[in-house]
């Protein structure tokens, strides 16, 4: 992720991509639940991701900064106080660059949401979490696919993250046709390799692998506040 304010190249064009699809949404929510509207809230998340790009604001990404999930919201910050002028906005879309985003889901799922009374930054904090998990799950589902385990991951999805102790593995097992031995050791492969690919995903957002742990403390804090 951090590899984004490189000089282009397949590998910093497809960490671009990457970086709008997990970091899109929870931009949009906090701006939303700053009080922004739906169609205000799309131009500022809009306009501040082509302004990122724009002025390659990743190579301010230092050692000393740290967290790219802190950075993005400070900058948004800056964004929204400081450098967004609505009396001088064009039409909507017009003079930017225009970045492919779901925001027809996006009002959707802002309105499925339950009721947040927290602040705007502990709500980026949370689609942050739930953006992160995701792409952990996709990407653990390509390789079940890929290793023809699929139907084993759809029955061992949901206990990924719940304690060891309240796993069924016996309605498991008869799910699967498998010994109920077998599907514990199964499922504790899935579950050590779904905190392999989490803690991999959570390093390419920072500086410092040492903040990895700390990144994990806030992702939890975030799902659990």
């Amino acid at each position: 992720m951090i590899s984004a304010g490189r000089k282009s190249s397949p590998q910093s064009d497809r960490a671009l991509g990457e970086l709008c699809q997990i970091y899109w949404y929870p931009l949009y929510a906090c701006v939303r639940h700053q009080g922004h509207s739906r169609e205000d809230a799309e131009d500022l998340v809009q306009s501040f991701f082509a302004r990122f790009l724009e002025k390659n604001h990743l190579e301010g990404l230092s050692a000393e900064r740290g967290k790219f999930r802190a950075f993005l919201l400070v900058s948004l910050k800056h964004f929204l106080a400081n450098e967004w002028d609505k009396s001088q906005r064009q039409k909507r879309g017009g003079g930017t660059q225009h970045l492919s985003l779901d925001w027809q889901s996006a009002d959707e799922r802002f309105h499925l949401d339950p009721p947040d009374p927290s602040s705007p930054d502990r709500t980026y904090d949370r689609e942050w979490a739930l953006a992160l998990l995701d792409i952990v799950i996709r990407r653990l589902r390509d390789e079940c696919d890929a290793d023809g385990k699929a139907k084993l991951f759809e029955q061992a999805k949901g206990y990924l993250m719940v304690g060891q102790s309240t796993i069924p593995y016996l309605d498991a097992a008869r799910a699967l046709d498998m010994d109920e031995g077998a599907v514990r050791v199964a499922v504790h492969r899935l579950r050590k390799r779904y905190r392999e690919l989490l803690r991999e995903e959570i390093a390419q957002t920072i500086t410092d692998p040492a903040q990895v742990e700390e990144e994990l403390r806030s992702l939890q804090a975030a799902l659990s506040g």
